[in-house]
């Protein structure tokens, strides 16, 4: 299999039941995703040692700053019923009364999520710049955090905010070593030297 398979076909023209079905139905491989994008039904590698330390940092930062009453989660599937997207985030904090109320496998709706966490990797690059960023706007998803490893000319972290008619208004970009400030509920100084 290869790196971002795309395993059903193209999105257009699928009813969402359709994809959520064949994404279930997938044997996806222990630390696979299989995520709903633009190009169907996607299945990507598991991160790496690097993917991997970046998003333990930016948990155990977020685990000092989010309320007790909403969850942080890795493989949580959230919806974007509206566009037939279903994304893995890296890291998304929703109300604990999301996963308490809903039953397995039911992805819950991306709007319910706080913040979405991204990490880019070489395989999710156009992704979560470009159809994640879309997609997460659409939703509305109050705040992206997108944590770029592999942007040019150094690597950056980018909050944006304030979804208005499927775009952000709002941006923030640091390079990594700086500080960048994530709003309330989290009112939380991220800081990026480790990444």
């Amino acid at each position: 299999m290869t790196d971002g398979a795309i395993v059903g076909k193209p999105n257009y023209g699928w009813e969402w039941e359709d994809l959520l079905r064949c994404r279930l139905d997938l044997d996806v491989p222990e630390g696979w995703r299989a995520e709903i994008t633009e190009g169907g039904v996607t299945m990507t590698p598991p991160p790496g040692n690097g993917h991997n330390r970046v998003a333990h940092l930016v948990h155990r930062a977020l685990v000092r700053a989010v309320p007790d009453d909403r969850a942080i989660l890795q493989t949580l599937g959230i919806a974007i019923r509206g566009a037939s997207r279903l994304y893995l985030p890296d890291l998304v904090v929703v109300p604990d009364r999301e996963l308490s109320e809903r039953p397995d496998n039911v992805p819950v709706p991306a709007e319910m999520a706080e913040l979405v966490v991204g990490i880019v990797s070489h395989v999710s690059a156009r992704t979560d710049r470009v159809e994640k960023l879309w997609a997460y706007a659409h939703a509305p998803v109050p705040l992206y955090l997108l944590i770029d490893r592999y942007a040019e000319p150094k690597p950056s972290v980018t909050l944006f905010s304030d979804p208005v008619d499927g775009h952000y208004r709002r941006s923030e970009q640091v390079s990594f070593g700086e500080m960048i400030r994530l709003p309330a509920p989290f009112d939380l100084a991220l800081d990026t030297a480790g990444f």
